[in-house]
């Protein structure tokens, strides 16, 4: 094999690795969820965004042909799926659920049906398509800012995941290492604030160790 196709194989496997891996942190959630069979600080926003995000990409990989988005984003998407019928499962308030999954599930029919019905031509169609999953991933990205905020003004990162931290860095180093490998910007860009954010979140966890935190509460009771 030669040198290049051997980095895009590593790259790809790399993407493949340590997006599931992160993908797998909601199995901490389902946990969670099976043993209370209650939804007590388990968000339900998070896992529809992703596996709106999961099933925009996979159109995108489809479109363009390109096995390791494809893989990645079913995948994602299946456990998406299966984080969120757990959720409405225990969840008491069903209705505001499903309105938010209906009203967002609208939105990406109408989306693919825009992208399918009204850009005939493949290429401007997989122009358009990247855009999209681009904007929708940066905001998912930059979501979190708020939380940030918060870490700053009460200075505990107890709301923060160092875990998710680490998958996250990994995860959007290495798909944007592969955006350039592909030089496909669309999976360049929004990758990038996943980069800064998580480096923010190291300097938070540096700032405000979670030990400190733990011995300043036990100060308080």
């Amino acid at each position: 094999m030669e040198a290049g196709g051997l980095a895009d194989s590593l790259l790809s496997g790399a993407c493949v690795l340590f997006t599931l891996g992160m993908f797998s942190t909601g199995l901490s959630d389902l946990k969670h969820m099976r043993m209370t069979r209650s939804v007590d600080s388990v968000q339900f926003l998070p896992f529809l965004t992703t596996d709106v995000n999961n099933l925009s990409w996979l159109s995108y990989g489809a479109l363009k042909g390109n096995w390791t988005l494809i893989v990645v984003n079913a995948v994602g998407a299946v456990l998406q799926t299966l984080y969120i019928l757990v959720y409405l499962h225990y969840c008491h308030r069903k209705r505001a659920v499903l309105l938010q999954t209906t009203t967002l599930l609208g939105v990406l029919v109408l989306g693919f049906a825009y992208f399918w019905l009204l850009v005939p031509d493949p290429e401007m169609r997989l122009q358009h398509l990247g855009l999209f999953c681009s904007v929708f991933t940066i905001s998912m990205y930059l979501s979190p800012l708020a939380d940030l905020a918060k870490v700053i003004r009460t200075k505990s990162t107890q709301r923060l995941s160092f875990s998710l931290t680490i998958a996250t860095l990994l995860t959007s180093a290495s798909w944007t290492l592969y955006g350039f490998r592909l030089k496909d910007p669309y999976i360049v860009v929004p990758n990038l604030p996943g980069i800064l954010t998580s480096f923010i979140r190291f300097w938070l966890f540096w700032k405000y160790p979670q030990e400190r935190d733990r011995n300043y509460r036990l100060l308080q009771t």
